[in-house]
């Protein structure tokens, strides 16, 4: 058993540092976009009005804790931040679900949530959740702003977006280190 343990931990050490490289890599290509996404969510919060954030399983997870770092703060003291993750209320997630499909549960929140100049960020590791796609066209239907916070190659999310910051690696837990970092970049940017 110690053998097996120490195999997997190696295998997963090494997977980490790899991905710390692929990262280095990512930011500097993800320079020009992560930059114009912050600049997008400030202009956003200047003028009024409000980030959602939506994503699925460890996405959703990351919805949530971009939006806490906002309204909270991640480095700054500062007034908070409107910021809301559309991942968190397990009545209407279930009702909507119920009611019109796995697919709306965040295209309904947005349209009973965002107003013109609203921004959301929708973050999936694969880029083809149709509920998030969903999500990206009715908030630009709305005329909200979009970011997605994607992997592999961005899949059908990227082509929603107005900014697509896309991670290009294929495994999903890599691409889950990589969007943790992503979003306390974002943070930075937005609170600088």
């Amino acid at each position: 058993m110690a053998d097996l343990m120490e195999g997997v931990f190696e295998a997963e050490r090494r997977a980490v540092t790899e991905n710390g490289r692929a990262l280095e890599a990512a930011l500097e290509t993800l320079r020009g976009p992560l930059l114009r996404a912050a600049n997008l969510f400030r202009e956003t919060l200047a003028d009024g009005g409000k980030i959602l954030a939506f994503g699925n399983g460890g996405s959703a997870a990351d919805a949530q804790h971009f939006a806490a770092e906002l309204s909270g703060r991640y480095l700054k003291e500062r007034p908070g931040l409107a910021a809301l993750a559309l991942t968190t209320d397990t009545s209407a997630l279930t009702a909507i679900g119920n009611d019109f499909g796995f697919d709306r549960v965040f295209a309904r929140q947005v349209e009973a949530l965002a107003r013109p100049g609203d921004a959301v960020l929708a973050i999936s590791t694969s880029g083809n959740s149709p509920n998030v796609v969903l999500g990206l066209r009715e908030a630009r239907a709305r005329g909200g702003r979009t970011v997605a916070l994607l992997g592999r190659d961005g899949g059908a999310a990227a082509a929603e977006a107005e900014v697509a910051l896309v991670y290009g690696v294929e495994a999903t837990p890599r691409i889950q280190e990589g969007h943790a970092v992503l979003i306390h970049l974002l943070c930075a940017l937005i609170e600088a």
